[in-house]
């Protein structure tokens, strides 16, 4: 696809992953790296990574995306790294997603850009995923055994990068760059420490579980800053809100809760959420600790923040 770019008006998302929820110091430099376009930046310390947002136009976003790279793979040291959440890399996701009435065509031209630039000349395999994919390969296929096992597979031929050598550096690992579509992700809460009662959840809920469409889940332990508990986390993305909304997720949360003998303490969005996924009521309704941010309200109290 080359160096094409979305057109200058085209407003598009990125919301790169970092394996790093702990470090203040590290934190302010990956936001400092992200510059004006960073709309939100929610750090993890169980899941050890932060979930950056951002928003503006192509050339915003891949600068804002070199600079965090570079920042992330001189910071994070992956050697060294203990955490909830799966990862592949110290910059370890850059999906970038169409707002607006920007096509995905416009989103998918600027990841597969930013995936060649960041490949070229850098120490780091580069892999395609979503609507950058011409195969739309999946982020869990990737991630597949986790760093280990995708150092096995490099090792064995049975994965190729799309861009970068093919192996894992060995600090900075690798990075998964791609297109898609707004999601949510969505964390509930259980009143247990047990995570195997998580796991068990979030192994019936989840799609390939045979559970509810477009919702990707998985069981974990979370340190919880309010009750100063360390309670078991059923973590989802909802891949289409359309389809399963974070009222079916908490639902069917709670329902299997209650049938393995827990409750749910409350619930948590990580990030912005699009305005259309909400409704009044909505934090009542599904235990939400904190009041919902949306995607559009952010970046327009951010664009009128913004020197002119």
């Amino acid at each position: 696809m080359g160096h094409d770019s979305p057109a200058p008006h085209a407003l598009l998302e990125a919301v790169p992953n970092c394996s790093e929820g702990r470090s203040r110091a590290t934190l302010r430099c990956l936001a400092g790296a992200a510059g004006s376009p960073l709309l939100d930046l929610h750090a993890d310390p169980s899941h050890h990574r932060s979930v950056l947002t951002l928003a503006g136009s192509a050339s915003q976003l891949r600068a804002s995306a070199h600079s965090l790279f570079e920042t992330a793979i001189r910071r994070i040291d992956l050697r060294r790294h203990r955490g909830e959440h799966p990862r592949i890399g110290a910059l370890d996701v850059l999906p970038i997603v169409p707002l607006g009435e920007t096509r995905m065509e416009q989103a998918a031209r600027l990841a597969v850009s930013l995936a060649e630039e960041i490949g070229a000349g850098r120490p780091v395999p580069v892999f395609l995923y979503g609507e950058a994919d011409p195969g739309r390969r999946t982020l869990p296929q990737i991630r597949r055994g986790g760093l280990r096992g995708l150092a096995d597979r490099l090792a064995r031929g049975e994965i190729r990068p799309d861009y970068g050598p093919p192996a894992l550096h060995p600090s900075a690992g690798g990075i998964a760059v791609g297109a898609r579509r707004p999601l949510i992700a969505f964390n509930v809460n259980l009143d247990t420490s047990d995570a195997e009662v998580a796991r068990a959840i979030a192994g019936r809920i989840r799609t390939s579980g045979g559970g509810l469409p477009a919702l990707r889940a998985l069981g974990v332990r979370q340190a919880d800053p309010v009750s100063r508990r360390v309670l078991a986390q059923v973590s989802m993305n909802l891949l289409d809100w359309r389809r399963t909304s974070l009222a079916d997720a908490f639902r069917r949360v709670l329902l299997e809760a209650g049938a393995a003998g827990t409750g749910v303490v409350h619930s948590e969005i990580v990030g912005l959420v699009p305005r259309a996924a909400t409704w009044p009521g909505m934090e009542m309704e599904i235990a939400l600790r904190e009041p919902a941010r949306t995607i559009e309200g952010v970046y327009a109290a951010h664009s009128l923040e913004r020197p002119s």
